[in-house]
């Protein structure tokens, strides 16, 4: 499994540990990810995707997953999240 958000795309970073005497390791920062299940307002149904917590948020803050899908940019999204985003987009054309 992946260390990356399914939504955002974030991922691991590299840094250093730096010790009192200035001694410089390396290290991983990894993100904070979360196994959540986000509701489809359009779809009616859950859907399950490991998600970072600023994602999360982001998520909240657009006003849902359909919202945030349908802002969010194609290279940014897993291939998960994309067969999610068409599905929605499929299901709002065929209501509207």
């Amino acid at each position: 499994m992946s260390r990356v958000c399914e939504l955002t795309g974030k991922g691991p970073m590299t840094g250093n540990n730096v010790s009192h005497a200035n001694n410089k390791t390396k290290r991983r920062f990894l993100p904070n990810l979360n196994d959540v299940s986000l509701q489809s307002e359009t779809l009616g149904r859950a859907i399950k995707m490991r998600i970072s917590a600023h994602a999360l948020r982001s998520v909240d803050h657009r006003g849902g997953l359909d919202k945030f899908l349908a802002k969010a940019k194609d290279t940014e999204l897993s291939a998960a999240a994309l067969k999610v985003k068409k599905e929605i987009l499929k299901a709002q054309l065929a209501t509207a």
